[in-house]
């Protein structure tokens, strides 16, 4: 039975890393948390659930995960962030996969819940995440701040769990406007140092179809005002991801 190592990057999560910590009592062979040097409480709070507390300076998303896999005690990892948390069925599933791991990797659902409502369209779900698998058989990837993890041989195997990641990711709009500000930041530095080009088609276009295709074809208007208000912002992010990104290709703005 692999002992498992439950890996969680941090900044100022004094809001959401108790209910996280909670959710994996009873899973957790160890807990390691890497943080980029919180202000708030959150290392105060991890002291007291017995995790072991790592400051690390944040080098991005992706490298930021890669090193705290190299602070973990045994090589089966979950991985979750502070703002999520396992539910009943999935921590009863990981249960089961402790007493006999036959994969390499097992991926879950993750359902979101967005100002206090449940999102299950829009795009945002079923949301299948790969979170928990042998670290030496892959590593995170992916363009910053979206990472993934991957497994490296093209023979490797990955079950599904049944349960859901609960994710609570925004508890206002103001949030969520501050994040998408945040992370079309980084993601325009990232296009263009990959060289990816923000043409006037694409700043025009991408974000009618990105609204059309979360709010009616991925059935968002079933989520009623919540999901109308997510397909909005998501077409808002990706406007600005390309305005940002035409602004770094013509010297507008410092890299």
């Amino acid at each position: 039975m692999p002992e498992i190592s439950v890996v969680i990057i941090t900044f100022n999560e004094e809001k959401n890393i108790g209910r996280c910590l909670d959710s994996v009592k009873g899973i957790a062979d160890d807990i390691i948390v890497v943080d980029s040097f919180s202000t708030d409480r959150t290392k105060a709070i991890c002291l007291q659930y017995g995790a072991r507390f790592v400051e690390h300076a944040f080098e991005g998303h992706i490298e930021q995960k890669n090193w705290a896999i190299t602070q973990a005690k045994y090589p089966h990892i979950l991985s979750i962030d502070a703002d999520e948390a396992l539910d009943e069925t999935l921590k009863e599933s990981i249960r089961v996969v402790k007493n006999n791991w036959t994969q390499d990797g097992y991926a879950m659902n993750r359902l979101t819940n967005y100002c206090g409502t449940w999102i299950h369209h829009c795009g945002w779900y079923p949301d299948t995440k790969l979170r928990l698998w042998d670290s030496r058989k892959g590593s995170w990837t992916g363009i910053n701040p979206h990472d993934e993890y991957r497994l490296t041989s093209p023979d490797s195997t990955v079950g599904f769990l049944k349960g859901d990641l609960l994710h609570y990711s925004y508890y206002t709009r103001d949030d969520h406007y501050r994040q998408v500000n945040y992370f079309t930041d980084i993601l325009a530095r990232e296009y263009n140092k990959r060289g990816r080009k923000g043409s006037l088609v694409k700043l025009t276009l991408n974000p009618i179809a990105k609204f059309l295709g979360d709010y009616f074809l991925k059935l968002g208007f079933l989520d009623g005002k919540a999901g109308f208000t997510i397909s909005r912002i998501s077409a808002y992010a990706t406007w600005l991801k390309y305005s940002k990104l035409r602004k770094l290709q013509h010297g507008k703005v410092n890299e």
